[in-house]
Parts: C-alpha cells; structure tokens; sequence
C-alpha cells in the first residue's frame, strides 16, 4: 500500500498529475474507507509529505466525487485567474464547469450528500449542479446550493438514475472565487431522512421547534393528502426550503453592506432630531379587517419600534367579523397611547375605512399603512429628515420590498424619482407614501368606488394641487409588503378588479385635468395602463429625416417599411444624402422620388457630421414635428407614428423615442440612463422581445432623461429653442444625449413609448470606433459631455442610485 502512494507522490513531485491520480485512485479503491484524498496523504506512516507540501502539491483544479477523483474542467466564462494559482475568474453571469472523472465513467444512484466551500469576491453567491443521466443538463432538475463565502454548505440529493456528466455553476455572478471544498458523499437513506428533518425543523415554519419524531409524523400525515410516499414527501419539501427568488443572493448582500453600513445609529438619530427645529407628527392611516393576529401584530409592532417617535397609529376596523382582532387593536390601545382606534360599525370596504382612520388623525403628514405589511426601524426617521430638508414637499415616497411567509425580504423596488408618465402607466409610488394632511383635506380623502386602486386615485387627485419639485422621492427601502395569499404583493392577477379601477380613476383625472379625448386603456400586464393622448384636430406634418450615404438596400427597407406599413400618413420623408456615388443608390433615389411625392432627396455634401447633417434638413423640412430616423430601422407596428405623434404633440412633452430591437429580437433601446458607461447608455440592453422589464419598465409609456435619435420625434419649435443638434463638439456620439438634456433644462419631460416597435439593424450602417482617429474624437466626446453636464450624468431622476451602472439590466 504504501510504496503505492509513494509512487503517487514521486510523481505528483513531478507534476505528472494525471498519473499521480490514477496511482491516488487504484489506492483509494484499495483503502476507501480513509475517504478524501488530503486524509490519505496525511495518514501516511513515513510522512513523504508535511501538510504543507500535501496543499502545494495538489492541483486545485482537482476534486472528490464518491471517492473518485475527478478533474474540474472551465467550460464557460471561466479561466484560470492570473494573479493566484488557486483562483478562478468568472467572466459572466452563467460560469460553468463539467466535472471530468479520472478512472470512473458515472457516477451510480443512491443518496449523497454534497459538500461545498468557496471562497469569492461575493459575501453570498448561489452554486449549482446539474446531473446527465441520458437527457442532457436540465434547468428542472438543477441542485441549487446557496453558499456564504468561506463557510460550508451541504445538501442532501438523491440520484435515481445513473449520471454520466456532471455540470457544476459555482456562481451566477462576475469575479474571483476558489473552491476549498467540493465533494460528494454516498449516505444511508436513515441519514438522508434525518438530515432532511433536521434542515426543516430550522427552515420551514410548519415544522418549527418540532423535534425530528414529531416532524416525521407530520410529514407522513402531509404524504397522506397528497397521496405521495413519505420520504418522497420529505425529499420534496427539503428541496422547497432551498428555492430562492432570482436576485434574492445580490439582495441579501446588498441588505448587508450597503443597506446596512448605511443607517444611522441611535446617537445619530437622537443628535439629528435635536438639531431639527420642527418635528413633525406623522400619523399612520391604517384600515383594518379580519387580519390573521400572527400579521397584525407584527404590523403593529413595526409601528411601536420606530426610532422616530414622534407618530400616532390611526386605526380604522372595518367591522371585522373575527373578534379576535378587536381584542388584539383594543390590547394595542392600550400599550401606547398614541394608537387610536375606531370601531366602524357597518363594513364599508378600504375607502370608507380609511377615511375613518383619516378623520381621528391630528398629524400635519399621513401615512399610508397596510394592515399586513410591515416598517423597517427607520422608515419614519427618514421620511421626517426629507421632511426638515424639503420643507415644501407635499407627496414624500420611498422604495420597497417585500416579505414572503418566511419574513425573508426579496424583489426590492429601486424606483424612479417622480416619472408622471410612469404613474399614469401604473401606480409605482405605492408605499411608503406620506402626503401632507392638509392637501388630503382639499382631496376629499379617499374616493369610494375605486377601492383597489384608491392609493392611485387619491395621488392623482392631488396631483392638479402640487408641484412636480414637491413630489419627493427617497431612495432607500422603507417599507415591507408583505406577500400573503390574495395580496396584490403576491400576484397582481388575483385582483383584476384593481386594473378597472385604476383605468376608471385615470379616466376622472384626465376628464378633470387633461385635454378633452384621452382614452384609458388596460396595459399588457395587470395593474398596468394605456394613455391615448389625442390626435390634433389637424393632423400635423411630420418630417422624417433619414442620412444615408449609398447603402441602398437598407436605406430601402428603412423607407419602405415607413411608407408600407405606417397608419399615420401626414408625413415627407427627406433623405439625406451624404455623399452618394453609387449608381444603383443614384437611380434608386430618383425612382423612389418619382414613385412617392411624400419622399425627396437632398444632397449633403460635406464630410459626415450627424449633428449637422440632421440641422440642415431641419431647414429644408416643412413639418410642424421633426423625425430622426436612422437608415437602417425598419417598422414593425404600424400605429409607430401614430402613438409617436400622441405623445410629441403634449406641450409638456420634449423628445418622443421608440421601442428599438436588433435584429436578433432582443432589445436595442428602451430609454437611455445616464451615467453607464461613463456618458449614458441604454435602458435593458439585450433583453428578450418578450421581457416586461424592471418592474414591467420594459413595456409601459415612461419619461426618460434621453432617448436615441435612431428614432426620435421633437416640436420644430422645440428643437429650434434649444437650437438643434451640436454639430460643433458632438459630430457622431452622443448629439442625441446632449440634445435631449437641453430639451429637460428646456422645462420639457422626454418620454419613451413601448408601443412604438422598430427594429434597429445598428451597426449595418455605421461602423465600430475601430481606427486611431475615430476612437481620439470618441474621447473627445466623452470628455465633452463629461464636462458640459457634470454631475447631471452622475445622478439620473429616472433610474435609482441603488442600481448598478455597469450593466444596462436595472440590477443591483
């Protein structure tokens, strides 16, 4: 035996590790009960290896599974790190290895238990293993194992069939991570059993503080229901306990860093309220009915632990049917004196009773509470310091998240400053949100008959009575929405009475404020909604720009498509052209000039300027509304330019843009954020057709600091006050930036539409920045914008600083 492992050493000396390892396996066979490979090299009589020596000389690249020894081979967006011998380099969001087997093709059924620990730039990272067992690597069948840097993880699985080929994701994130632990090892089906118990008494609130004997009966009574085998049973909701929500990683992390590093402490609070001359009474509006008393109470208590103290909980009950919850509100009167309660004594559904909590509320803000739901320690401590610093904020909300049944936080909602044309598409302000009570007094309160969108309507009524610089935004996470079933956290769908109501409470508004003629109409996902501005009564002329040079057959499907399929036909199209020589773009020119009169060909004969080339056919355009088009769009809906011209033709609206794809059906352009990419860039890049987006940002009407002028509609009369494109300092990259910029200082909102869909063949057009002399002017630029806007670049209303600006996929 031992000259066997000598042997092995020798050559693992020599760095001959594939031999090595098949010496190390022929021993393993022979001796298995020592287990793991480092166990066997220490146990060794003649010690041919300090420990240190052993840790060197074993390639890191090199892991245990069943006793076998296999290799790990970097199959996806993984490569060795430079810097560290045992590191990895994540180069993605989905890294993978395939586990090659040194002597042993498969890896046979039974239970195991797999080991794993990591090392990583990430606190927290999400692990998993796939197994072949003949139909490839399935998504269904993936073994999820949640990782905490440094520590290790277990999970039991059971294998039913054999696995030929094992794929294993340590991450689902970029950057450095080594693995110290990876093995898997056969179990007892008694040790599965009893582990699997264990990971549920800790984790499952069915099964809490229960000892392993009564959690067992119970899973065999809950076998019995669903007609399952109890240890299939139990398999099934051990494996429940590891589902995590995407994100959920990133956003525990975030908690425990950023969120976490950055409140204040008691000292803080107690300093900060000393300083404040006036302290507010905010006063919680809370309607209350048949509450479960395990979620009222924690409410409640949510309320009791603020660390600003100065509040009342107003509560209205709603005539509950369960007494208990009277006993629970009348309990709570009692503790602290400044909970007030009225008993209501006929049910009048949310409006009705939360007028009633309105009506005992003596605080000068009100704020809006759930009975479900719950506040962070701070939630009140913020809202009164934006308060002390906005002294005329009439409307102050917050960000959010929710709480699934384990009060375990995730899907945070990192929203936009105030976005009128986002509200209107769907009620995003939501909680925490704290309004002056004065300006509710002016309201009315809240409006019977739109009960499941009574939040919605009650801002849109005090909307004709604020500013939009007293509608504050908080970016940080004050309140928790709890998912319980039947909840419009849970699921938009099981309440579709909530979209009517909110079409009906848009519909008053806009009979009351907006022009005569806007329709109201259901989004594409629940709880979402259409404006349709009207149309001037006279249609105005849009002129559509379009620079090209030569490129014919794009430039062709680009007008075609815009003379096909466009139900909007008040329009020119003016061709730039910026130099043509050609002759089959020549000819086709004239053709197509003979065959529309809305078409014409202007001659642009100067070196290529996208800023200029488009101010000069400003000057030649008859229009009343101006249109940026690349050549190489091609139009997919044909109401394109009908919503387009909805939209520009609002007085309060600058630039208009358009829902862009590649030609691959992923996302182009969806908005522009500023700061990406040191300038801007765009809104959810390469997402798929079919994504809602962000909280359903990819497919609903919203304003943007910029949009791309690859299609772009302006006022004339806009475009000539902010005196068009900058043809001096921006000749190719972002003009469309700046421009849009000078149109928001203008005193006009931009705004993106989804319901505008062409297709954006970029590239086909323009080259890449590619030569010296193209990538110097492209610094140029940057530098430019860089110093015009400053500051403006760093911090964009529409998009949260708690979102990343390496990535264009609103993630953490």
């Amino acid at each position: 035996m031992q000259p066997l492992i000598a042997r092995g050493n020798d050559l693992f000396r020599q760095k001959r590790y594939d031999e090595a390892l098949q010496i190390y396996s022929q021993a393993l066979k022979e001796w298995p009960e020592m287990g793991r490979f480092i166990q066997l090299n220490m146990a060794l009589t003649d010690k041919c290896l300090t420990s240190t020596d052993v840790k060197d000389c074993i390639p890191h690249d090199y892991v245990f599974i069943d006793n076998n020894l296999c290799k790990l081979k970097p199959y996806h967006q993984i490569v060795k790190s430079a810097s560290d011998i045992i590191q990895w380099l994540s180069q993605g969001e989905d890294p993978y290895f395939l586990l090659e087997f040194i002597d042993k093709t498969h890896l046979s059924p039974s239970w195991y238990e797999v080991q794993l620990c990591m090392h990583s730039s990430h606190k927290r990272s999400y692990a998993k293993f796939y197994f072949d067992t003949d139909a490839g690597f399935n998504e269904t069948d993936a073994l999820p194992i949640p990782t905490e840097n440094g520590h290790l993880s277990r999970r039991i699985f059971r294998l039913a069939k054999v696995a030929h080929n094992i794929r294993f994701d340590p991450k689902e994130t970029e950057g450095t991570f080594s693995i110290e632990t990876l093995c898997f090892d056969k179990i007892s089906e008694d040790q599965a059993k009893n582990d699997m118990l264990q990971r549920l008494i800790s984790h499952d609130p069915d099964l809490a503080e229960m000892n392993t004997d009564d959690a067992w009966h119970l899973i065999v009574s809950g076998a019995k229901a669903v007609k399952q085998q109890p240890l299939e049973h139990l398999l099934s909701r051990y494996n429940e306990s590891y589902i995590s929500r995407p994100g959920t990683i990133a956003y525990e992390e975030w908690i425990e860093t950023v969120e976490a590093a950055s409140l204040p402490t008691p000292e803080t609070v107690q300093a900060t309220l000393e300083r404040m001359a006036n302290k507010p009474t905010i006063s919680f509006v809370m309607p209350v009915y048949n509450t479960p008393e395990i979620y009222l109470r924690a409410c409640i208590d949510s309320v009791l632990a603020q660390s600003y103290p100065h509040w009342e909980l107003c509560i209205a009950d709603d005539n509950s049917s369960l007494d208990r919850v009277r006993e629970v509100l009348r309990e709570y009167e009692h503790l602290d004196n400044r909970i007030r309660v009225v008993y209501r004594q006929e049910n009048g559904h949310i409006s009705r009773a939360s007028n009633s909590a309105l009506d005992i509320a003596t605080g000068e803000y009100i704020a809006l509470l759930d009975h479900d739901d719950a506040l962070p320690e701070y939630a009140l401590y913020f809202m009164a310091l934006a308060i002390h610093e906005n002294p005329d904020a009439q409307i102050v909300y917050s960000d959010e998240d929710k709480l699934d049944a384990k009060g375990q936080r995730f899907d945070p909602h990192f929203k936009s400053d105030w976005n009128p044309d986002l509200f209107y598409s769907q009620n995003y302000v939501s909680h925490l949100g704290v309004y002056r009570r004065d300006l509710l007094g002016r309201v009315g309160g809240f409006r019977p008959g739109v009960e499941g969108s009574q939040d919605q309507d009650l801002l849109l009524r005090c909307l004709p009575h604020v500013g939009h610089d007293q509608i504050i935004h908080i970016p940080r996470v004050l309140y928790h929405w709890r998912t319980v079933e039947g909840s419009t956290a849970l699921a938009s769908g099981e309440k579709s009475y909530t979209t009517d109501a909110g079409i009906r409470a848009l519909k008053d508004h806009f009979m009351e404020n907006g022009p005569q003629g806007i329709e109201v109409v259901a989004g594409l996902v629940p709880n979402t909604y259409r404006a349709l501005w009207p149309i001037p009564e006279n249609p105005p002329l849009v002129s559509l720009l379009i620079p090209t040079r030569d490129r014919k057959t794009i430039t062709e499907v680009a007008v075609r498509s815009i003379l096909d399929k466009s139900t909007y036909q008040n329009y020119e199209i003016i061709i730039l052209d910026n130099g043509s020589v050609e002759p089959e773009t020549l000819a086709w020119f004239e053709a197509i000039q003979q065959e529309d009169k809305r078409v014409k060909v202007i001659r642009y004969d100067h070196p290529f300027n996208y800023s200029a080339i488009n101010n000069f056919g400003v000057q030649h355009a008859q229009g009343s509304l101006i249109g940026l088009v690349n050549n190489d769009v091609e139009v997919i809906s044909p109401d394109w330019l009908t919503e387009m011209v909805r939209q520009v033709s609002r007085k309060e609206i600058g630039c208009v843009g358009a829902k862009l794809y590649y030609s691959n059906d992923t996302l182009q352009h969806g908005g522009v954020i500023l700061g990406i990419g040191g300038v801007a860039n765009h809104s959810h890049k390469h997402s798929k057709r079919d994504s809602p987006g962000y909280f359903a940002r990819l497919i609903v009407t919203q304003n943007f600091s910029a949009v791309t002028a690859a299609c772009l509609l302006v006022r004339r009369e806009v475009y000539e006050q902010v005196e068009g494109l900058d043809e001096d300092n921006l000749k190719v990259a972002f003009n469309d930036v700046d421009f849009c910029l000078k149109v928001r200082e203008a005193g006009y909102r931009n705004l993106w539409t989804p319901y505008a869909e062409l297709y954006h063949h970029e590239s086909i057009s323009r080259g890449s920045e590619d030569t010296p002399e193209k990538q110097t002017r492209f610094r140029k630029e940057v530098e430019f914008m860089q110093s015009k806007w400053g500051d403006a670049l760093k911090l964009d209303p529409y998009y949260s600083p708690n979102l990343t600006k390496d990535r264009e996929d609103f993630s953490i």
